[in-house]
């Protein structure tokens, strides 16, 4: 750092990875700059507080001299209260217990997509890729949506003093919605697997899946090859997207093209419960991975696809994140309000 302050410690923590940084606590009135970025994967390490302290042992901050004071953390999962249990990896933890055991006077935590979304006002056009809609209303609601190891959904509502509220929700558990025929057979068959009586929501679709419980883009691959009475090859997540949008394999090709129509339908929904004409914003590690095939894809056609609403819905500009670690700049952002609204 280039300066006697103790820099602040930023973290973007999700089922698969955790990810970390420093942050020069100068430099963020002028700019969101990121120092010793690193990617621990979680099942590496037996708690957040041992993935940390890993971290700040390489980068050279371990010592009580130079530990950082403050902390930012955007997690996936709900924040309600002290204790957090993480839905999809194994970590458990007190924040208040975490905070003392690392020495910080303050550890803010945020869920993910808050996080996330807290970015979306900073990031340039560089950042960023328009896949349709018209323009941007200033002022207006901004709807946030992304799936990766689960499906993350928030928002942006103006708080009437030019700045942003973001929506901590679980929105991606809200049940999933059938669009047409082919989904209505594929949720059916999906709740005859999992029980009549099973919730089942659109992260149960929309996610990469891949772990013990069937989830998210193996999960529709199954289904596509029974109602098609095709044999299930044995095809992981990036096998999937892969041969899908080279279209080297016509059930993989169904089946993403069934991830970007559903993941349309959510997004949509999203957008007119918030009145979203500020623009929607798509996140996660999936459709960013999906190139050119994703603007050809279902999405648009679905997205738009609101029958009274849907001029509406055309108006309503699309854009695809492409900043490679934007939940950073929105722990940052919090962090900073949070210190200039508390004087510390």
């Amino acid at each position: 750092m280039q300066n006697n302050l103790r820099p602040w410690l930023i973290a973007d923590i999700g089922g698969t990875n955790a990810r970390f940084a420093l942050v020069d606590p100068t430099e963020v009135n002028t700019s969101f700059r990121f120092h010793n970025e690193h990617v621990l994967p979680t099942s590496s390490y037996g708690s957040l507080l041992e993935a940390i302290e890993a971290y700040l042992t390489t980068v050279g901050y371990a010592e009580s001299h130079n530990r950082p004071e403050y902390a930012a953390f955007g997690i996936a999962n709900p924040i309600a209260g002290d204790v957090v249990k993480m839905t999809n990896h194994s970590w458990q933890f007190s924040i208040s217990g975490l905070q003392a055991e690392l020495g910080l006077k303050k550890l803010l935590m945020l869920n993910d997509f808050s996080a996330l979304a807290l970015a979306l006002p900073h990031l340039s056009s560089e950042e960023v890729h328009k896949v349709c809609g018209g323009e941007v209303v200033d002022g207006a609601a901004i709807a946030l949506i992304g799936a990766g190891t689960g499906l993350g959904v928030s928002g942006l509502v103006p708080n009437g003093h030019g700045g942003w509220i973001a929506l901590s929700g679980e929105g991606g558990h809200a049940t999933v919605s059938p669009f047409n025929e082919k989904e209505r057979a594929l949720m059916a068959l999906v709740q005859q697997k999992l029980g009549n009586d099973a919730h089942i929501s659109f992260e149960r679709f929309l996610c990469g899946g891949g772990g013990a419980e069937p989830m998210g883009l193996p999960l529709i691959y199954e289904a596509v090859c029974e109602l098609n009475s095709v044999e299930k090859l044995d095809f992981g997540p990036a096998d999937i997207s892969t041969l899908g949008v080279s279209n080297a394999d016509a059930q993989c090709r169904e089946t993403i093209d069934l991830f970007c129509a559903m993941l349309a339908t959510a997004a949509a929904n999203l957008v007119l419960t918030l009145g979203a004409r500020g623009g929607c914003y798509i996140g996660g590690g999936i459709v960013p991975r999906l190139g050119e095939y994703f603007a050809d894809s279902p999405f648009i056609a679905r997205f738009k696809d609101k029958g009274r609403f849907s001029t509406y819905m055309s108006n309503v500009p699309v854009f695809v994140i492409q900043a490679k670690y934007p939940a950073f700049t929105g722990a940052t952002a919090a962090l900073q309000q949070f210190l200039r609204e508390s004087g510390e």
